[in-house]
């Protein structure tokens, strides 16, 4: 069993940053890839970042609706048990809720089987 728990969202104008971190408690978060998704009022939820175990391989959403390559930075700490994500150059578009998961075997965009229970992401025009 995992637990996850998002913080650091909040309300920024376009063009600001914000850091995002995912505290996990229960196993080592090392055994787990872990990802961020985000679900825009409306919207279904969409992958944006996913890191392996190690933090040695990192995916980013790179569709064009989806793209945040070269913005948001995923990385983690396993000694502190911490997921992060590093959002720059943040637009309106961004805005929504942000989960964090955690899965032993999951695809970087695939079916993770633990997840938080969000954190809400607004930026203004």
């Amino acid at each position: 069993q995992v637990q996850l728990v998002e913080s650091g969202g909040g309300l920024v104008q376009a063009g600001g940053s914000l850091r995002l971190s995912c505290a996990a408690s229960g196993r080592a978060l090392s055994d787990y890839n872990m990802g961020w998704f985000r679900q825009a009022p409306g919207k279904e939820r969409r992958f944006v970042a996913a890191i392996s175990g190690t933090g040695g391989y990192t995916y980013y959403a790179d569709s064009y609706a989806d793209s945040v390559k070269g913005r948001f930075t995923i990385s983690r700490d396993n000694g502190k048990n911490t997921l992060y994500l590093q959002m720059n150059s943040l637009a309106p578009e961004d805005t929504a809720v942000y989960y964090c998961a955690a899965d032993l075997l999951a695809a970087p965009a695939g079916d993770y089987k633990y997840w938080g229970q969000g954190t809400q992401v607004t930026v203004s025009s």
